[in-house]
């Protein structure tokens, strides 16, 4: 097996430079998904009806907010109160079992915007296909229940499995003598509570490595098409293709490339005990979520319209500022 030095503690200026990394994530992953959340949630205060997309981009922003919660926590808990060579302390298990569980919310709500997407986008010919873009494109909101239960019933399933076992280890703990072996104990049971948890994103990820695929396949149809009829490159649909893949790819490679940190910071933490290699995971993981929060404020029209206002609002109050402290500089004659 790979051995890596370990690295128990870290220096105080590795300390804050982390933890000065961890604030600038929280307030990126705030900004963007709380400006996608307050230009959709003010919809809902002045009355106006919500799109489909809206309802989606509504929820999984709310996710990422807590997502972005957790991973501050998490940083908070690595830089000051764990230490690597220790068994893990029940919070910060708890704190990893919360941001598993929020990340298949998160994971399950981008699927069913990725479906969304193919209901609205793709064009099917099998009559099965068709019945079934076209319930998707009506009962969205029933769909994003039905996601959320399920995620729920995840949540329940996981959160006993992870409690049942720490109980049982903290049992053990408290028989046994032994420090080495306790903190072996410790660290099975929160590997299995973990494998367990990662079980339920599987079905979520299958579905939308489906719908995006599908959405891959028609839109190499749509080109071609296009390529055969000489049209211009101008169609709306054509537009409408790229945006959704677009915003689906990305996820997908943020997606896996946050599942491949997670999976690498497991030795990390429970093997290797390399701390800074744990807080470089941690830095990854905190990123994904406001990268693609990003993506998706400037692929969706209305979030556009909304960047756009306040930036021309903020011009319009830098104007009016400098014109009165020019005012201000100019000699009164009379």
């Amino acid at each position: 097996m790979l051995a890596l030095t370990p690295v128990i503690t870290v220096s105080y200026e590795v300390k804050s430079a982390f933890m000065f990394l961890s604030v600038l994530e929280l307030a990126v992953g705030i900004l963007t998904n709380a400006f996608i959340f307050l230009v959709n949630f003010w919809d809902v205060v002045r009355r106006q009806p919500l799109s489909n997309c809206d309802l989606i981009l509504l929820s999984l922003s709310l996710t990422r907010l807590f997502l972005h919660g957790l991973l501050f926590l998490d940083a908070i808990q690595l830089t000051y109160f764990q230490r690597m060579k220790d068994p893990l302390s029940l919070s910060y298990q708890t704190i990893i079992m919360l941001w598993m569980i929020t990340n298949q919310a998160g994971l399950w709500l981008t699927t069913c915007l990725s479906l969304f997407y193919c209901s609205k986008i793709v064009h099917f010919s099998h009559a099965f296909l068709l019945c079934l873009a076209n319930w998707v494109s009506r009962k969205a909101p029933q769909m994003l229940l039905g996601a959320m239960l399920f995620s729920s019933a995840c949540t329940l399933l996981c959160l006993g499995d992870f409690f049942s076992r720490s109980g049982f280890a903290f049992t053990t703990v408290l028989l046994m003598n032994n420090t080495e072996f306790n903190s072996q104990i410790v660290k099975l049971n929160f590997y299995y509570s973990s494998i367990f948890c990662t079980l339920g994103s599987i079905p979520p990820f299958m579905f939308f490595l489906v719908s995006s695929g599908v959405l891959i396949i028609s839109l190499g149809r749509h080109m071609r098409t296009m390529k055969a009829n000489t049209k211009d490159s101008g169609d709306p649909s054509l537009e409408a293709h790229i945006k959704a893949l677009i915003s689906l790819i990305s996820f997908l490679c943020l997606y896996v490339v946050s599942f491949c940190t997670a999976l690498i910071s497991v030795p990390l933490t429970m093997v290797w005990h390399n701390k800074i290699g744990v807080m470089i995971c941690v830095g990854i993981l905190a990123a994904c979520p406001s990268i693609h929060a990003a993506i998706l404020i400037s692929g969706n029209a209305k979030l556009r319209r909304a960047v756009e206002t306040i930036l021309l609002w903020v011009q319009s109050s830098l104007k009016v500022r400098a014109g009165h402290r020019a005012d201000l500089r100019t000699p009164d004659l009379c």
